[in-house]
């Protein structure tokens, strides 16, 4: 099973103007976690994509690049490219370039963004939301097929020949899917024997369970083996040394951001009763100590039977010191013991000797 985290790069506001200063320690700090977990033994590193002022990365495959040339073995996704508002050719080459540079580390994780900024940003129509995230996948993936594809869609100018360069290392460049929770997507990404990441950020993880079934059914009845759909699941956590640091810890600035963004889509102020009821056993929140951590990913396992897990640990202003120890010891803890518990699982019981 792999392990990885992601993060959208939460700026610091001026409170006068509302404005981000200090990006240049943002970015700092965002390198800082990177480097942290390829050195602890984590498998993934994401970067979200927004188009806000709260929120620093809007170019993901810039940053990651810079991310590639301070590691070694982790890989360097995005979580998600906006792929509704975005092209297709560039962003193929701008993953296909991080790939190159970091010796085949790349992934993109396309969806389409649970924020709107970019529609009028760049100019699109709202209208077309679900018509141009199917137009371009469907491109994006001619293209990494082929270099010169032949390929005519609704929104987009045609492609007749015309070379898309530089090519990936890797072969097929990996595109994974992400949904968080509309069963459209989770089909289509089944269908196409693609990876799938299933964002659980509110309610019931054993709720979502159903689409992990949909998005399986869906591949076997395109025919793709069972074994070639990968499975992910993203979501909010933290990890300390101890549950109650862990949940003092995380709570406040957790509950500013939802504050925040409820003020925005009419949820009301999150509890603390909520929060605690989040991080329960069946909540969805991965928040405690290495021990209560790993035995919730494992619980979620067995619902979803899931080949990878990334955390999301930066969600408010968490200092940085507590975001590296987090890192640490989801690297150096969590993965290794839930690791070990799903070999110790798989291995056939021994089987009685004769004369015993």
């Amino acid at each position: 099973m792999e392990f990885g985290v992601y993060t959208f790069v939460e700026t610091r506001l001026d409170p006068a103007t509302g404005e981000p200063v200090d990006l240049d320690k943002t970015f700092a700090e965002c390198l800082e976690q990177i480097e942290l977990a390829d050195r602890v033994g984590l498998d993934v590193f994401g970067l979200g994509e927004h188009h806000r002022p709260d929120y620093a990365i809007s170019a993901p495959a810039v940053t990651l690049a810079a991310g590639a040339a301070r590691t070694r073995r982790i890989r360097l996704t995005s979580a998600v490219t906006v792929l509704s508002s975005d092209d297709p050719v560039r962003v193929y080459q701008q993953f296909a370039t991080l790939d190159c540079l970091s010796g085949g580390r790349a992934e993109i994780m396309a969806g389409r963004g649970a924020f709107i900024e970019s529609f009028p940003l760049f100019g699109y129509d709202l209208d077309d939301y679900d018509t141009l995230f199917s137009e371009n996948l469907e491109l994006l993936l001619a293209i990494r097929e082929d270099a010169r594809p032949d390929w005519r869609g609704g929104r987009r100018p045609p492609l007749g020949g015309g070379g898309v360069y530089p090519r990936a290392l890797q072969t097929p460049l990996p595109v994974w899917i992400a949904s968080g929770g509309t069963p459209q997507s989770v089909a289509r990404a089944g269908a196409l024997g693609l990876p799938l990441a299933i964002a659980i950020i509110g309610g019931e993880p054993a709720r979502f369970a159903p689409l992990a079934a949909l998005y399986r059914e869906a591949g076997r009845r395109a025919g793709v083996a069972e074994g070639a759909l990968k499975l992910g699941i993203n979501g909010h956590g933290f990890v300390a040394d101890t549950a109650e640091a862990a949940a003092d810890a995380y709570f406040g600035p957790y509950a500013e951001v939802m504050r925040r963004l409820g003020r925005e889509r009419g949820w009301p102020p999150l509890t603390r009763e909520q929060f605690d009821a989040g991080r329960s056993p069946r909540g969805h929140l991965m928040i405690g100590s290495p021990d209560d951590v790993a035995a919730k990913i494992l619980a979620q396992r067995e619902v979803f039977g899931h080949d990878r897990y990334l955390m999301q640990m930066k969600v408010g202003q968490q200092p940085q010191a507590a975001i590296l120890r987090s890192i640490e010891l989801f690297g150096t803890v969590v993965a290794p013991k839930v690791r070990a518990e799903i070999a110790r699982r798989r291995a056939p019981s021994p089987q009685p000797q004769a004369g015993f």
